[in-house]
């Protein structure tokens, strides 16, 4: 089925979930075609506020010729970010949007204010953000506000309230991908030994969802696995192997460790090479499904990558013309995440990003 037919439909049934109260979350992908966006059906019901367009005090207008911001916060080094901002670009031009405008803040959070600022400025009537961080947006929620320009945020939530200071937010379920990467880990220590966390990059909801989750699921289990090492990488890879030769030096008997994305996991390889050891005789689990993490699973030193999907393009646009058409918005739109492992990454690697 073509991707336009897939997203027209789960979104049909999003709209009637929403009028019925029900929120769009996140299962478990059993399956992914190459470049399409796995988009997850209503599961259960929703606490959370839908929104419209009458809601929110905003102006109807036709996308194709609307200035359309899109704000990337991070270098487009990480092949996520890569994915990400080619899929935004990708779905605008297949839908004729002509005055796309993209930024890039380098990683740098003042920058990424001053960006948004200067879309805003430039008259951009719909705002999709990928933030750095997910304080300190005031600044620019209330200048959004004060024109009515809806803003979407995309792979990280922004601590604001939503239909008001911005639409919704669309990603993943990363507590999920924590309990996830837990069952995996669990798994290839077969329930017991010392684990050390590779955590993100401090101030977002994506490393402290995805670090919760991992630790619930590990105390929910009761299992025999000890978290004895936890420190920031990041996000990036040359951190990553830093922080894993540090780990090697102090914990010499670790077991496992859970990386909270694939660029420090990746890291982490480099560093368990330099220090002579051998492809799984450390498990490695990560996050994000980037296409040399899971050719780390077929090489035998990465155990398993929970993916975390970079592609909204199609959805973040097929979210905003619902919006403008009068159809309610849920606060959130969580997408489904497929999983990679010794079973799957030899067959699967070219629907890696």
């Amino acid at each position: 089925m073509k991707l336009k037919v897939v997203l027209l439909a789960t979104l049909l049934v999003a709209a009637a979930g929403c009028a019925r109260g029900e929120e769009t979350t996140a299962a478990p992908a059993a399956s992914s075609t190459q470049g399409q966006q796995v988009v997850a059906t209503p599961t259960g019901a929703s606490t959370g506020p839908t929104c419209t367009l009458e809601q929110f005090g905003g102006t109807k207008f036709d996308l194709k010729t609307a200035v359309v911001g899109f704000s990337q916060s991070e270098k487009e080094a990480n092949p996520f970010r890569i994915a990400e901002t080619q899929s935004i670009k990708d779905e605008a031009a297949k839908l004729g949007i002509e005055n796309l405008r993209v930024t890039n803040a380098q990683s740098q959070f003042s920058k990424q204010i001053t960006d948004v600022q200067q879309l805003i400025a430039q008259g951009a009537q719909l705002l999709v953000i990928a933030p750095l961080n997910s304080d300190g947006w005031e600044p620019v929620l209330q200048q959004a506000a004060a024109k009515k320009i809806p803003i979407i945020t995309v792979d990280r939530k922004i601590n604001a309230k939503p239909c008001s200071d911005y639409l919704t937010f669309i990603g993943s379920d990363f507590y999920q991908q924590g309990q996830r990467a837990a069952d995996q880990m669990i798994k290839a220590l077969g329930g017991k030994g010392k684990v050390a966390i590779l955590l993100g990059a401090p101030g977002n909801n994506v490393t402290t969802e995805r670090t919760n989750g991992f630790k619930d699921r590990i105390k929910e289990k009761g299992t025999g696995i000890e978290i004895s090492f936890e420190q920031t990488g990041e996000f990036a890879r040359e951190k990553g192997q830093q922080v894993t030769e540090q780990l090697i030096q102090s914990n010499p008997d670790i077991n496992g460790i859970y990386a909270e994305n694939d660029e420090m996991a990746l890291g982490a390889v480099t560093a368990l090479k330099g220090a002579g050891k051998e492809p799984g005789e450390i498990k490695i689990v990560s996050v994000d499904g980037t296409k040399s993490a899971v050719q780390g699973i077929v090489d035998g030193w990465l155990y398993s990558v929970i993916e975390s999907n970079p592609r909204f393009g199609p959805l973040a646009f097929e979210t905003a013309q619902k919006f403008l058409n009068g159809e309610p918005i849920p606060d959130k739109v969580i997408i489904s995440d497929r999983e990679y492992d010794t079973t799957n990454a030899a067959s699967s690697l070219s629907e890696a990003y």
